[in-house]
């Protein structure tokens, strides 16, 4: 497939909505993007540079360690702490990731024998200062990032501002640090061959935001199949629309496949949070289209989270 460059990425300016400010012009725009291609660039995002920056350097300091400090936070049952170069397969017939990830959210605020499975307790690495202040610190900032950018979508489909967070309380939002090594010189650096970082695939939940470093690597596929570069911009961060999103607005809103391409010669590193509200979510597109319109069945959050992480993840097969 062919390849080009991210000018059909839209760049959205959301400082107006980030201050509390209704701007329909601003919401439809959104709207817009998020039909096609399903990948945003947003500048004025309320997000401060140091919070990323400290964020930033926490991560790399944890990936820097030796495989014996990462695995004594090896991923639980409950998809929180390091998983290892290998441990995730995102596309069938695809080598597994080259990525390794240190994976967080919200403690359960629930008894945890009856959380969800990917509720539970967080595991934070010793002896690393200020690791988790900084981690949290970013899964806070760019969780209302999100829940604001997903109220101003629903006033764009003339919905009630809280429509996709009306049970938000105990949340299934994660947030991830991601470290590509370099790739391994005995691999191809052609895309077709090539074992990437991130194989393609689709997000399956509500919505990402991602905070690229400077190296560049991620591409999104557009309707036409063509793959874009999605190069880091200063200032921005990227946006995409998840499987659940598309499936609550029964394909209004598309959820692009997309990858990362390990870099050749040096390192990368990305921030990463997945929103998801509270697992008995329903996710039901009937409710904003008329049932004739609605292509799936209704499913709660929980349900569908379980089903896709089943299939990528080789630990939860194990447990199984």
């Amino acid at each position: 497939m062919s390849q080009t460059t991210s000018e059909n990425i839209p760049i959205i300016d959301i400082g107006e909505l980030v201050r509390g400010e209704l701007n329909l012009q601003v919401a439809k725009k959104l709207r817009q993007a998020s039909h096609d291609p399903g990948f945003i660039y947003v500048c004025n995002h309320g997000i401060s540079e140091s919070i990323t920056d400290e964020a930033r350097h926490a991560a790399k300091l944890f990936f820097l360690q030796t495989e014996d400090y990462k695995s004594s936070v090896s991923i639980s049952k409950n998809h929180r702490g390091w998983l290892a170069s290998g441990g995730a397969v995102m596309t069938d017939g695809v080598e597994a990731d080259l990525k390794e990830s240190f994976v967080w959210g919200h403690d359960a605020r629930i008894d945890h024998r009856k959380a969800h499975s990917l509720q539970g307790k967080n595991q934070w690495p010793k002896q690393a200062i200020g690791f988790k202040k900084a981690a949290e610190a970013w899964l806070n900032s760019a969780e209302r990032l999100a829940q604001i950018l997903l109220k101003n979508i629903a006033f764009s489909l003339q919905l009630e501002s809280n429509f996709f967070l009306r049970r938000n309380d105990n949340p299934l939002t994660r947030a991830s640090f991601v470290y590509y090594p370099p790739r391994p010189m005995t691999v191809a650096p052609d895309p077709a061959t090539a074992r990437y970082g991130v194989g393609p695939h689709t997000d399956f939940g509500v919505m990402s935001i991602l905070c690229q470093d400077h190296i560049g690597g991620l591409q999104m596929q557009n309707p036409q199949g063509h793959w874009l570069d999605a190069p880091p911009i200063d200032g921005t961060l990227v946006v995409n629309i998840g499987d659940l999103l598309q499936r609550w607005t029964s394909g209004e809103f598309r959820s692009a496949p997309h990858r990362v391409l390990s870099p050749d010669v040096t390192d990368r590193l990305s921030l990463v949070l997945a929103f998801d509200p509270n697992p008995e979510s329903v996710v039901d597109a009937g409710e904003i289209f008329s049932e004739q319109r609605a292509a799936t069945e209704p499913i709660t959050c929980g349900d569908y989270l379980d089903w896709r992480f089943d299939q990528a993840f080789h630990y939860r097969a194990a447990d199984t």
